[in-house]
């Protein structure tokens, strides 16, 4: 479906190109596609998008056509559009250098219990335990998780969770959270879409972008990021571990 709706649209040898919900929709109702999914279409288009954003690399066939360092994105481009774009190589990835830093572990017992996903698991921890306060070193308030709105340009996105607060100055902040376990990857581009929507609606407040991720041994990193121009950069990462507090003590 994805090599259908990219092959269709690219002409020649253009950087980027925009395509419609309605491409994948056709090709989810092609002979071999149907064949492939016990003879019914795709029903869950968004999902196709989401994983090629996030979880699965491109077919071979689309990463062939890649050159000079730049690699094929997925951008939002307004209501049910897309746009594939050649952009420069860039990954999140946590160090292997850091120290850990152990921080008492305040996530309910219960709520770690009956946690329904990774991500979700990540975030209690997250918002219990307090590490963003401890991270960005302000006072930090959860405002809503899982907003799904719409951005200007864009169309519709999904942030994690969002948090607003307030330093020791008075100033007020909107920090858009995005989270991933498993096998998720985190993703500039989702960074970028966190960052367009504080402008537009809180345009007055700091944005100041985190993403979070569960690594091995029970540890999360944690990632402040910022735009310049069109490139997303890592201004911080830390790296937490969540312990009873009486193994809370620095190492």
């Amino acid at each position: 479906m994805i090599e259908r709706a990219f092959f269709d649209h690219r002409n020649g040898q253009e950087e980027e190109f925009a395509f419609e919900r309605s491409a994948l929709d056709r090709a989810a109702r092609s002979p071999e596609v149907m064949a492939a999914n016990g003879g019914r279409p795709v029903s869950n288009l968004g999902d196709v998008i989401y994983a090629f954003r996030v979880r699965r690399e491109l077919p071979a066939s689309i990463l062939k056509t890649q050159i000079g360092g730049l690699e094929w994105t997925i951008e939002l481009a307004g209501k049910s559009n897309y746009r594939f774009k050649l952009a420069k190589i860039s990954r999140i990835f946590p160090r292997l250098d850091l120290v850990t830093i152990p921080i008492p572990d305040s996530t309910p017992e219960i709520i770690a219990k009956y946690a329904m996903s990774d991500e979700q698991a990540l975030l209690a921890k997250v918002r219990y335990s307090r590490l963003i306060d401890i991270f960005l070193g302000i006072a930090a308030y959860s405002l809503q998780n899982h907003l799904r709105t719409s951005v200007k340009g864009m169309g519709q996105i999904e942030i994690d969770e969002v948090y607003v607060g307030i330093d020791k100055l008075g100033r007020h902040y909107i920090v858009p959270v995005q989270a991933k376990g498993g096998k998720d990857k985190l993703t500039p581009l989702q960074s970028k879409q966190d960052i367009a929507y504080c402008r537009e609606k809180f345009p007055k407040l700091h944005c100041r972008a985190v993403s979070a991720q569960f690594m091995s041994d029970d540890r999360i990193a944690l990632f402040e990021l910022r735009q310049q121009r069109d490139e997303i950069k890592v201004v911080e990462e830390r790296h937490y571990r969540l312990v009873p507090a009486d193994k809370a003590e620095p190492q």
